[in-house]
């Protein structure tokens, strides 16, 4: 139960930080970051993909209320919690055991998470990016804004990660 509630804590608190600060910030007028993907990525690896996904539903479902964009953010989340075990596993070992663990640089490692972390800030940003330009047009603005933003969200992931600590991590 005590995990629970840290969940529901740390859901308020991105979805506060993403609405309050997160969706102020437009650096060079491209890269925005994205808070409240760290919730997602932060959910134990136990958890079933099906779960993940419903909570990323209701993550975005849940910005998407607060930022008046219709469906964008709820189906980016969902497309980086489907994606979330299959990007851990292109880069870890077969036989690896992760399952019991909580994804964080303290569990799994610098290398491992930083690949981790960027390729799906990289996949939500792409995402939520080619369904708000819902064109090809301006190629060049959407591929500046998709790695600007991937390179914001992800340092902001990192600063995020380094604050919180769980001496209950399993380490790979």
């Amino acid at each position: 139960m005590n995990n629970w509630l840290r969940y529901i804590l740390l859901f308020v608190v991105v979805v506060f930080l993403q609405v309050t600060v997160g969706n102020s910030i437009h650096l060079f007028g491209v890269a925005i970051p994205f808070f409240y993907i760290y919730f997602l990525l932060r959910l134990p690896l136990s958890l079933s993909t099906n779960w993940v996904m419903t909570l990323g539903f209701l993550l975005g479902l849940t910005i998407d209320t607060f930022c008046n964009t219709p469906g964008m953010h709820a189906l980016s989340c969902v497309v980086l919690a489907a994606l979330r075990k299959t990007v851990l596993n292109l880069y870890t070992p077969r036989g690896e055991d992760y399952i019991e663990s909580i994804p964080s640089i303290r569990s799994f490692g610098m290398s491992l998470y930083v690949r981790y972390a960027l390729t799906l800030s990289f996949c939500f940003c792409s995402a939520l990016f080619l369904i708000e330009s819902l064109s090809l047009l301006n190629v060049g603005r959407l591929l500046l804004r998709i790695f600007a933003s991937t390179a914001l969200t992800f340092l902001m992931i990192l600063g995020m990660d380094s604050l919180t600590k769980s001496g209950r991590e399993k380490r790979l």
